[in-house]
């Protein structure tokens, strides 16, 4: 850990000039308190750095949540060992694939079971926050269940004594990014109407009190419970090719769901404050959680060590050290193969950008992590899937 200064401390041992310059940034907007702190996975973000931890008094930063609201992890511990497993993977990631739509602008072509009730619950959570979905996406029913492109994925694994977990990334899909959109654009007409002066258009905040912070809070827990029930949905999807695979029934002896894009309303330091954690999980003392690694590396499964400094957090993942752009020009798809050896996975070049390489090592991001988390299993990839 380091004391930046008395507004941000940083857990991030590996931390580039541009993103640390960001969190300062950041760190001297009047509302942050006690301080912003920065996990070991911080990378620059849009306004904010994705990785950090922003508690504010009395507002909330919609571009401190991200578009991507929601997003998060879900994980579950099967009875299976790999010594069970059929040997042909490469039938149980087309499966999955035909299962769960990928990639951008991919959507369900109709509701499966599963689904019904929980769009049911979603449509009476929204009627009770007083919205439309329909306002940011007329196909939002049909999104429920979709993955998305970029870092989302799916994945088989297997922990240290061999045991199977099925693994899964994903947030609130289109409809979550249009909400989101929005709010950031009436939090910089707010503060333009107030006269704010602000270091930068993206950390325009909405303030308590008024009908815009009222009508983004609503909107928000709506869709971080969409995101949470879209990887409730594509988890049995997955649990069903995989018990289809193996022909047999899987027991869960575990499941985990954990967001790490959201906002919260929390205690802190004698005082209660607006949790945003863009790229950052809830850890206080106990709970579950799942830090991914990139692409082909580790993951981990963990549980909270409460640490105060850190207003009980951890990182998402392990965080980027090159853009997307600067990956795709860097590496090759030949070296992502070689990183994916021993790994079912679709070879292709849209996921270049998504090696390995380009991400800071999970293991250092881990030991950056150890007075946060205790780590409970370290998971290595058997099955991956991902979308363009």
């Amino acid at each position: 850990m380091e004391v930046i200064n008395s507004r941000l401390i940083s857990w991030a041992s590996i931390l580039d000039d541009q993103t640390r310059e960001q969190a300062l940034t950041t760190a001297t907007l009047p509302i942050i308190y006690p301080h912003l702190a920065l996990m070991p996975d911080a990378h620059l973000g849009l306004g904010a750095t994705v990785g950090s931890v922003i508690p504010t008094l009395h507002a909330v930063i919609p571009a401190a949540v991200g578009v991507d609201i929601g997003c998060g992890m879900i994980a579950v511990r099967t009875q299976y060992a790999v010594k069970d497993l059929p040997t042909d993977r490469k039938r149980l990631r087309q499966d999955i694939e035909h299962a769960v739509p990928l990639s951008a602008g991919h959507y369900n072509r109709r509701f499966t079971a599963t689904a019904v009730p929980r769009l049911a619950e979603l449509r009476r959570m929204a009627a009770n926050a007083r919205f439309d979905p329909g306002q940011y996406a007329a196909n939002w029913e049909l999104q429920l269940g979709s993955l998305g492109s970029g870092n989302h994925f799916i994945e088989v694994c297997a922990d240290e004594a061999d045991t199977v977990w099925l693994f899964l990334h994903s947030g609130s899909r289109g409809v979550g990014n249009k909400l989101a959109q929005r709010h950031i654009a009436e939090a910089r007409s707010a503060v333009r109407s107030r006269h704010i002066v602000l270091p930068h258009p993206d950390l325009a905040y909405l303030e308590e009190g008024t009908p815009e912070f009222d009508r983004y809070i609503r909107e928000l827990r709506w869709a971080q419970h969409f995101a949470l029930l879209n990887r409730e949905e594509m988890m049995d999807r997955v649990i069903q090719q995989f018990e289809s695979w193996t022909g047999g029934r899987v027991r869960e002896a575990e499941r985990i769901n954990c967001h790490h894009n959201f906002t919260a309303q929390e205690q802190h330091y004698g005082k209660t404050v607006w949790v945003s954690r863009k790229g950052a999980i809830r850890a206080q003392a106990g709970d579950p959680g799942l830090i991914p690694g990139s692409m082909g590396t580790a993951s981990y499964v963990v549980v909270g060590l409460g640490n105060r400094e850190s207003l009980n957090s951890s990182p998402h993942g392990a965080g980027r050290e090159y853009s997307r752009n600067a990956a795709k020009k860097t590496f090759t798809l030949a070296e992502l193969k070689a990183a994916m050896k021993g790994i079912e996975f679709r070879p292709s070049e849209a996921f270049i950008d998504e090696i390995p390489a380009a991400y800071k090592p999970i293991d250092q991001v881990m030991r950056d992590s150890a007075d946060l988390v205790r780590i409970r299993h370290k998971l290595r990839q058997l099955v991956n899937v991902k979308g363009d």
